[in-house]
């Protein structure tokens, strides 16, 4: 579901209209964030360590409106709820975009993200079938410690979905980090709601469950 929003009464139309213009209207940081704990609790559970933590930042996304803002044909619009699209490596060493619902219930993510991931590993392209606008962008770069990241994108294509990369998992004094990299569209979301989510993303890591 979604909605449409009120461009004129909306208290960003005019950081709307501006960005909106922009050929390269993406932000993006890198930020490195302690995982040991999420790592801890993936490990006790038999988990997947890769869905725990995604799983985590597409709940801190899906409770923030602005990372469930779209633009399409030119005007935003507001969804209940947003999914993730990431990329999923396969034996032969080609990689396929799978499609995840998000789900308020980690269980029965965690059963869709398994069968949805054997799907694309079993598969061969890039899997391009399951795309939608309410979703975000995920790709893992477990081999590299990477300190920024840039994406490839077609600047003719109305993209408006944040993207995030996660990199490799490192020892640091004791604790597991890593580099987490997140692009936004500046029409719909500013620094200061990219560091929210940090700090909401933070929290959901170290939280015991």
């Amino acid at each position: 579901m979604r909605k449409k929003i009120d461009l004129q009464s909306w208290p960003r139309k005019e950081h709307f209209e501006f960005f909106s213009k922009f050929s390269e209207p993406f932000h993006g940081i890198t930020v490195e964030l302690d995982l040991t704990t999420a790592y801890n609790q993936a490990k006790k559970k038999s988990q997947s360590f890769f869905l725990y933590y995604l799983y985590r930042a597409l709940k801190a996304m899906n409770e923030m409106e602005q990372f469930r803002l779209r633009i399409e044909d030119g005007e935003p619009y507001l969804y209940d709820q947003v999914h993730v699209s990431s990329t999923v490596l396969r034996p032969d060493e080609t990689f396929g975009f799978s499609y995840i619902d998000y789900n308020d219930d980690e269980n029965l993510f965690l059963e869709d993200a398994k069968k949805e991931i054997e799907k694309v590993q079993n598969s061969s392209g890039l899997y391009l079938e399951g795309a939608r606008i309410n979703e975000v962008h995920c790709s893992a770069l477990p081999w590299v410690n990477f300190t920024s990241l840039s994406h490839a994108r077609s600047f003719d294509y109305p993209d408006s979905c944040p993207k995030i990369s996660f990199g490799k998992l490192m020892d640091k004094d004791g604790k597991k980090t890593m580099s987490i990299s997140l692009h936004v569209h500046h029409a719909l979301v500013d620094g200061l709601h990219v560091g929210r989510f940090m700090e909401r993303y933070q929290a959901l890591l170290n939280a015991l469950s």
